[in-house]
């Protein structure tokens, strides 16, 4: 999932972010990103589809704030290298743990965002210090809208991943339910970025792994080492569009390849910008703007030519899109990120292809949450609103996040059926088309 950032708190500070963001993501607003949002399936794809509403998912200079964000609390690594298998769904790393006989547990990790979430049976199964109570402390975030919605805070006792134990975590509390209804797998939470305060964190893309390692570790790793701008851990990093500099979130917790704000840079597009999906917060929807740029983008000494961005008014950032090409190692300790790829080639962003619609998500039917302009889906008359109950005349059931995305990547077309009243229309054949070229 582009998110919600910089917004304004009630004490006239900038709230920290938290999509995403589509996020989701007494704790002051002001030490909180608003939530982020996950664009909505089949609007964007890897050509990335995107992902549903969320917090600080999808779709987030660091922004001032007047209070540290919030500690990890206790982590306690039982080995000097901590290897965690990941699953890569799209363009996330999502992580699998079993602690308990409840489990297994799946995380997304967004280093995006400055707070954990959890589902509430997470937060009731291992309440902390400050147990989760529906009618305890909560916290303002702000959707795409402007909308305020406000997440209950509580603290989490523990949090296992293999080896590494974390402690007594600060977190909000979230029903991960839409985003689990969309990837077709449970999620129970999205691991912020200061809970690895404590250690250093690789996001291993290519690998599907993420490695931990005590935060003192001195071992030299490979790779381009760039410092955060920013001592409150945030990774925000200075990256070169053209012959501009600019500064950028690095938010693993977005599936967009890179969200530019324009303000004074001035962008040439070689394609776009275009309207796009329809983009879901926690509060919210907005359009999304996208568009392939003319100029070449460079991360780290890492060339990307003419790569596709969403446009956005917040914070620029780089998102998974943009990540899966690398090994990131984040050293908090240190405020310095190293990014290391095999290759020096300048890397090229594919077009992005889609069928049109964007949807929001249940196991009995997908209903159209937005129809992009001018696209074959718009000219077959599909409108927001309609439900989808088959896809190539199976059940939308049998749909899932990597199905569907495969599909988007290679069919010519897809038929849809539609509920009307009390039955079932005949299939409608919308084209796959380039969204961005």
């Amino acid at each position: 999932m582009t998110k919600d950032r910089g917004q304004k708190t009630e004490d006239g500070g900038l709230g920290t972010d938290v999509r995403r963001r589509h996020p989701v993501f007494g704790l002051p607003s002001s030490v909180l990103r608003p939530l982020k949002s996950i664009r909505r399936p089949g609007a964007f794809f890897r050509p990335l589809s995107s992902v549903l509403c969320l917090l600080l998912l999808t779709g987030c200079s660091i922004f001032p704030f007047r209070r540290e964000p919030p500690r990890p609390g206790r982590t306690k690594l039982s080995s000097p290298l901590v290897i965690l298998p990941a699953e890569t769904m799209g363009n996330y790393l999502l992580l699998q743990a079993k602690w308990d006989r409840y489990g297994p547990y799946r995380f997304l990790i967004d280093t995006g965002s400055s707070i954990t979430l959890i589902t509430p049976a997470l937060a009731k199964r291992y309440p902390g210090r400050d147990a989760f109570l529906p009618t305890g402390p909560r916290v303002r975030v702000a959707g795409a809208d402007g909308t305020v919605a406000e997440l209950p805070a509580a603290s989490l006792r523990r949090l296992e991943l293999g080896d590494a134990r974390f402690e007594d975590v600060p977190v909000l509390v979230y029903d991960c339910a839409p985003l689990s209804a969309h990837l077709g797998v449970k999620i129970d939470g999205v691991l912020g970025f200061p809970l690895f305060r404590e250690t250093r964190l690789t996001l291993d893309y290519p690998g599907s792994r993420v490695v931990l390692q005590p935060a003192g570790t001195i071992a030299p790793t490979p790779g381009t080492t760039v410092a955060f701008d920013d001592a409150r851990k945030t990774p925000l990093i200075r990256v070169q569009l053209g012959d501009r500099n600019l500064v950028a979130l690095i938010d693993s917790g977005s599936d967009a390849v890179f969200s530019l704000n324009p303000v004074a840079l001035e962008p040439q597009f070689a394609f776009g910008p275009r309207a796009g999906a329809t983009v879901g917060t926690i509060a919210g929807d907005r359009r999304q703007r996208i568009g392939r740029l003319a100029e070449p983008l460079a991360i780290a000494g890492n060339l990307f030519q003419r790569p596709v961005v969403d446009l956005t008014d917040e914070l620029s950032a780089i998102g998974g899109g943009m990540l899966k090409h690398f090994v990131v190692t984040f050293d908090q300790e240190h405020d310095r990120v190293t990014f290391h790829r095999d290759s020096h080639e300048p890397i090229l962003s594919p077009p992005c292809r889609s069928a049109g619609v964007s949807f929001s998500k249940t196991p009995a039917y997908w209903k159209v949450a937005g129809v992009i302009p001018d696209s074959p889906a718009n000219a077959a008359g599909i409108r927001p609103g309609d439900l989808v109950t088959r896809i190539d005349g199976e059940p939308v059931a049998r749909w899932d996040f990597r199905r569907y995305e495969r599909l988007i990547a290679t069919a010519g077309e897809i038929a849809f059926t539609f509920l009307n009243g009390a039955s079932e229309s005949e299939p409608k054949p919308v084209k796959i088309f380039d969204l961005v070229p």
